[in-house]
C-alpha cells in the first residue's frame, strides 16, 4: 500500500519513516518538500505518487508564536488539513490526521472524552480546531488522532528542554498546576500504523475522532522529576537537579496552556483494540535512545 507521510521531519513525522511495517511503500515528505498550506503543491504530489492513504503529522505548533503568527498557523493548521482532506476524498482514500488537546478549554476535571465540548482558548488550539473542521467536512473516510504533551528523541520537547537544562543548573522550577499524559511520538507513530494496517487489511476503519495519550496523567512537575531521575540513572546527567513547584501564573507566557490535559482513549480501544502505554517506559526508551545517540 502507498502511503504519503506529510510531515516527515518532525517529531511524529520522523518516527512513522522509522517504524513502516512490512507491506507499506512510504513517501514521506517535509514542509520543504511539501507546503500543505499549497494547493497546488498538495495536487503535484498527489499525481505524482497516487498514495492510497495520507497520514497528515504536518503542523504548525508554535503555541506561543501563533499567537501573532496567527495567519501561518491557520494557513497550515487549518486550510492546509482542507487541501489534503479535498485530496484524498477526490481520490477516495482515507486522511489519519494528528490534533491535539488544545481543542479544549482545560478547565475540566475529568478525561475528555472525544465528544465532549471543545473550547481553545489560543490561537494554536483555534487553527487546530479549525482543521479538524475541514478535514471532517470535505473527507468521507477521516480519522483524527487527538494527543497531548509529545515527547521523543528526534526534535523539540519538553524532555530534551530538561535534559538541557539539567546539565545546567542544579534547580529549576517547573509548573504543578497542569497535567495531562505525556506521549511519546514512537507510540502516536505505532498507533497511526496499526490504524493503517487495520484499513490495509479490513479496507476500512471505523471513521471519527479518537484519543490517544500516555498514562497515568501527571504535571509537568512530576514529568520534569521523573526524566531527571531516570537520565541521571543512564548516566546523561551527573545528578538531577532539585525541582521546586510553581503555579502557572509564576509562569507566565503568550498563550494560554491548559490547566487539565487529560484525554479519556476508551474509544479507540473499544473501536480498534489499540491500548495507551504507559509514559514511564516510554520515558527509558527514548532516553536509552538520546544516550546511544551521544555516544555514537
Amino acid at each position: 500500500m502507498r502511503v504519503l507521510v506529510t510531515g516527515a521531519q518532525g517529531q511524529v513525522g520522523h518516527e512513522l519513516l522509522q517504524r513502516v511495517p512490512d507491506g507499506f511503500v512510504v513517501f514521506g515528505y517535509g514542509s520543504r518538500e511539501l507546503d500543505i498550506s499549497n494547493a497546488e503543491q498538495i495536487r503535484t504530489v498527489f499525481d505524482a505518487i497516487k498514495p492510497e492513504l495520507v497520514i497528515n503529522a504536518a503542523a504548525y505548533t508554535a503555541v506561543d508564536k501563533a499567537e501573532t503568527d496567527v495567519e501561518l498557523a491557520y494557513a497550515v493548521n487549518s486550510d492546509g488539513v482542507g487541501y489534503l482532506a479535498s485530496a484524498s476524498e477526490n481520490l477516495g482514500i482515507p486522511l489519519l490526521h494528528i490534533s491535539t488537546d488544545y481543542v479544549f478549554s482545560g478547565n475540566g476535571e475529568k478525561a475528555y472524552t472525544p465528544d465532549d465540548a471543545t473550547n481553545p482558548t489560543g490561537v494554536y488550539g483555534l487553527s487546530k480546531l479549525a482543521g479538524e473542521k475541514q478535514l471532517l467536512e470535505r473527507c468521507t473516510r477521516h480519522l483524527v488522532l487527538r494527543t497531548s504533551w509529545v515527547f521523543g528523541a528526534h526534535g523539540n520537547n519538553f524532555v530534551k528542554t530538561m535534559l538541557r537544562l539539567g546539565g545546567d543548573r542544579d534547580t529549576l522550577s517547573v509548573v504543578s498546576d497542569q497535567r495531562g499524559g505525556p506521549t511519546s511520538a514512537g507510540s502516536i507513530a505505532d498507533t497511526l500504523w496499526a490504524l493503517a494496517s487495520i484499513f490495509q487489511r479490513d479496507g476500512r476503519l471505523a471513521w471519527g475522532v479518537y484519543h490517544y495519550s500516555g498514562f497515568p496523567d501527571c504535571s509537568w512537575h512530576e514529568f520534569a522529576k521523573e526524566i531527571f531521575t531516570q537520565a541521571a540513572g543512564l548516566g546523561l546527567l551527573e545528578k538531577p537537579p532539585y525541582v521546586s513547584a510553581i503555579m502557572t501564573a509564576q509562569y507566565p507566557t503568550p498563550a494560554k496552556r491548559p490547566a487539565w490535559s487529560v484525554l479519556d482513549c476508551q474509544k479507540l480501544e473499544d473501536a480498534h483494540g489499540l491500548l495507551s502505554k504507559n509514559w514511564v517506559q516510554e520515558l527509558q526508551m527514548v532516553l536509552l535512545q538520546l544516550k546511544t545517540s551521544r555516544s555514537a
